[in-house]
C-alpha cells in the first residue's frame, strides 16, 4: 500500500450500500444546500441582469460600469474559499451540522437584505459598494456551508455507493441554476423589465432574491430539525482530531493530498469556465437571445446534472483515478471537437446550436461529476471539511482569470479558438492531478489518521 493511500485509509469494498434515515436526511440536505448554493451564487447574473442599471445606472462610464458589474458577480467567488478557510476550522473541530445551520441562516440573511437594498437614485454610489460588501459577505457564508454540508452527507453515506450519492449532490448546483433562470423568466412573464421606472427594475428583481433566502431558511431549520451530527465524526478520537485543522492540512501527507486536489481543480474550474461562464455571450454572439437563450442554458444545465450523477455511478464500478482520467481525455478530445463545431454553426441555426451547445457543454464539463466525493475521499476526519472546502474553492482564483489568458492567447491565434487551447489545459491538469493521486473509490471514513496509527 502507497503512502498516499494510507494517508486516508482503505477498507476492502463491497460494504453495505443501504441508506439510513440519517443518511437520508444529510445527503437530501446537502443536496438542497448546494442546490440553494447556486442558486444564490447566480441571482445578480441571471435575475438581477435585466435591471442591472438600478444600482449601475447607464450614465456612468461604460469601464466604470463594467467594474461594478464585475464586482458585484466576482465578489462572492472571493468570498468562497475564504468561508472555506473560517468554517472548514470550526466544522472539523465543532462538528459540521451546527456550522451548516450557521452558514444556511447567513447568507439567507444577506439575501434577504440584499432584496431590501435601495437604487442608485436613492444612494448613489454608495449602493454599488454596499452590494459588493454584502455579496462578499454572503460569499463567505455559502463557502462555509458546503464545507461542513458535504463532508458530512458523505461521512453518511455508505461505500459502495458513496459515488452516486457525491454526484448527485453535485448534480445540484446544475439544477440550482436552472432553477434561478426559470424563476427569472417567470417573472419576467408577468413583471416586464425595461427602462428605469419599469415594474421589473424596481421591485420585481426582489422576488427571486426574496425566494432564495427564503429556501435557505427552510432548510435550515430542515437541518435543525431533520439532520444529526455525523457519526463518523463524532466518533474520532483525540488522535484523529486537531486543535488546528489548518496547520494540519498543510503537513506531511495532507498537505501532498492538498496540492494534488488543487492541480486537479484548477483543472476543472478551467473548464467550467470556459463552457458555463463563456456559453452565455457565446450563444447570444450567434443569435440566440431572450427567452431561447435562457431555454437553450437549462437545456444544458439539465442535461449536465444528469450526466453527472451517471459519472458518479460509473466512477463506483471503474474507480474514481480512472473515470476522471479518462473523462479528462474525453473532454480534450471530443469536448474540443464539438466546441469548434459549435463556433463554427450557422448564426441564427437555432436548433443545431443549442444541440452544440448541450453536447459542448456536457462533454467539457464531465470530470466535475466527482468534485463532492472525491475530495472528501483525500482526506482523513480531522481535516476532511478544510481539505473538502479548501481544495474545491481556492482552486477558483487561478481559472476566474480566464479572459486574461484568452487575450495572451489571441496575440498568437485567432480570439474565438483561444477557449479551445484553454479546454487541453484544463484537461491537462484534470488528467495530472487525477495521476497524482490514489484510487479512492473504497477509502474508509472510519480509518484513523495516519498520525494517530503511528503512536503506541
Amino acid at each position: 500500500m502507497n503512502a498516499e493511500m494510507q494517508a486516508t485509509g482503505t477498507a476492502p469494498s463491497g460494504a453495505s450500500d443501504k441508506l439510513t434515515p440519517q443518511a437520508r436526511h444529510a445527503v437530501w440536505g446537502a443536496f438542497v444546500a448546494f442546490f440553494v448554493d447556486n442558486y444564490d451564487i447566480f441571482l445578480p447574473v441571471i435575475a438581477l441582469a435585466p435591471a442591472i442599471h438600478y444600482f449601475v445606472p447607464k450614465s456612468l462610464p461604460p469601464a466604470t460600469a463594467a467594474i461594478a458589474d464585475a464586482m458585484i458577480f466576482a465578489t462572492t467567488l472571493i468570498g468562497r474559499p475564504l468561508g472555506a478557510l473560517i468554517f472548514g476550522h470550526f466544522a472539523d473541530t465543532l462538528g459540521r451540522k451546527r456550522v451548516t445551520v450557521i452558514c444556511v441562516f447567513g447568507f439567507g440573511i444577506v439575501t434577504l437584505l440584499i432584496a431590501a437594498l435601495p437604487g442608485y437614485q436613492h444612494w448613489g454610489s454608495g449602493v454599488i459598494w454596499a452590494f459588493i460588501l454584502l455579496r462578499l459577505i454572503d460569499g463567505i457564508f455559502l463557502g462555509g456551508e458546503y464545507t461542513a454540508a458535504n463532508p458530512l452527507a458523505m461521512e453518511y453515506s455508505p461505500k459502495a455507493r458513496r459515488g452516486f450519492y457525491g454526484s448527485l449532490i453535485q448534480s445540484a448546483a446544475s439544477w440550482g441554476t436552472a432553477f434561478i433562470a426559470l424563476i427569472t423568466l417567470a417573472v419576467l412573464s408577468v413583471v416586464p423589465a425595461g427602462d428605469l421606472d419599469a415594474p421589473y427594475v424596481q421591485w420585481g428583481w426582489r422576488i427571486p432574491f426574496v425566494f432564495g433566502a427564503l429556501m435557505a431558511f427552510a432548510l435550515g431549520i430542515y437541518y435543525i430539525r431533520s439532520v444529526e451530527e455525523s457519526e463518523v465524526w463524532q466518533k474520532a478520537g483525540k488522535k484523529e482530531k486537531t486543535k488546528s485543522p489548518l496547520a494540519a492540512l498543510f503537513q506531511g501527507a495532507n498537505l501532498r493530498s492538498f496540492l494534488q486536489v488543487f492541480v486537479l481543480m484548477t483543472g476543472f474550474w478551467l473548464l467550467l469556465n470556459m463552457s458555463l461562464a463563456v456559453m452565455p455571450g457565446l450563444l447570444a454572439h450567434m443569435g440566440v437571445r431572450g427567452t431561447h437563450l435562457t431555454f437553450a442554458l437549462i437545456i444544458s444545465y439539465v442535461v449536465l446534472a444528469i450526466f453527472y450523477v451517471i459519472g458518479g455511478i460509473v466512477s463506483q464500478r471503474i474507480g474514481r483515478r480512472n473515470y476522471l482520467m479518462g473523462t479528462a481525455v474525453i473532454s480534450a478530445v471530443l469536448g474540443t471537437f464539438f466546441y469548434y463545431l459549435l463556433l463554427n454553426a450557422t448564426p441564427g441555426n437555432l436548433g443545431s446550436i443549442v444541440l452544440l451547445a448541450t453536447i459542448t457543454t456536457t462533454l467539457v464539463v464531465l470530470p466535475g461529476a466527482l468534485g463532492c466525493v472525491y475530495i472528501n475521499e483525500r482526506f482523513h476526519t480531522g481535516v476532511r471539511a478544510s481539505g473538502f472546502g479548501l481544495g474545491y474553492s481556492l482552486a477558483i482564483i487561478l481559472p476566474a482569470f480566464f479572459v486574461f489568458y484568452q487575450t495572451g492567447l489571441a496575440k498568437f491565434m485567432p480570439f474565438k479558438y483561444t477557449a479551445l487551447v484553454l479546454v487541453v489545459v484544463g484537461a491537462a491538469l484534470v488528467f495530472i492531478g487525477a495521476i497524482w493521486g490514489p484510487e479512492t473509490k473504497d477509502v474508509d471514513f472510519d480509518a484513523p489518521a495516519p498520525e494517530a496509527r503511528t503512536q503506541p
